[in-house]
């Protein structure tokens, strides 16, 4: 599927700073992978395989992470004296992806990245999310439900878990206790969006154009923006907290894991 992936790769990651003062967020570890590449293992599963990443804090570490990824995977004979590399073996590196890795500024906004890697979209539609949001969506479903329905956007709805317990309450008495229950209220954006290219002209190439405000804004007051409603799991990695989660998933279940190894 020809189709390609825009991923938000640039910002500050502030609200991470133990691990983003040293690596820019979409590389955070989960069990040894940068979240970037669990997501992309997310697309490359339902056929979505070609990449633009919108770099900006730090972009040079991830072209390092990609430029390296073969022989990071693999065992490999080192000749010195030749000066090159004779030999790899056992390569655990068989992704066939192929990725466009945009520098698009270290203090553009989420929607000034997306304006920015317009000139290497090259079909009437394109997906977008972010690299920091996991969830088991079937994009498969989501892409057709974006070609149904004819408009020019779509967004996943989410039902996130909460950071806190849920109390129950009967008369002063506890009737129940949720440990980080699913939002019963309502959905929010969880990313995943799938975009037709007149989208572009919604956004500027003014560092300041937030995707989340005046682009979707307008989208919205058009009657152009759809969603798809997820009830499964989804989950970002916005701090600390849910960094250590998120580690914690991958030993027990990870949930957004649907490929096969």
């Amino acid at each position: 599927m020809r189709t390609q992936v825009v991923i938000l790769c640039g910002g500050l990651g502030t609200r991470l700073r133990e691990e983003t003062e040293f690596r820019p967020k979409p590389l955070v570890e989960i069990s040894g992978k940068p979240i970037l590449w669990h997501i992309m293992k997310i697309y490359a599963h339902y056929g979505f395989k070609d990449f633009v990443l919108c770099l900006g804090y730090k972009g040079h570490m991830i072209k390092e992470y990609f430029l390296n990824y073969r022989l990071m995977n693999s065992d490999f004979t080192l000749r010195l004296d030749s000066g090159g590399m004779s030999r790899i073996h056992n390569s655990n590196a068989h992704e066939d992806w192929t990725i466009t890795f945009v520098e698009t500024g270290l203090q553009a906004m989420t929607g000034t990245r997306i304006k920015r890697i317009e000139t290497y979209i090259k079909e009437d539609h394109f997906m977008l999310t972010y690299g920091d949001g996991l969830g088991d969506i079937d994009l498969a479903k989501l892409w057709e439900f974006h070609l149904q329905h004819g408009k020019t956007g779509t967004v996943t709805g989410v039902r996130p878990v909460s950071r806190y317990g849920e109390l129950a309450v009967d008369g002063g008495r506890v009737r129940e206790f949720g440990e980080k229950p699913q939002a019963k209220d309502g959905y929010v954006s969880g990313g995943f969006f799938v975009f037709r290219r007149s989208f572009f002209d919604y956004l500027t190439d003014d560092d300041q154009c937030v995707l989340e405000r005046e682009p979707l804004e307008r989208l919205v007051q058009d009657g152009q923006l759809m969603s798809y409603l997820h009830t499964g799991f989804w989950h970002s990695m916005d701090t600390y907290r849910d960094f250590v989660a998120l580690n914690e998933m991958w030993k027990k279940s990870a949930p957004w894991k649907v490929w096969r190894e």
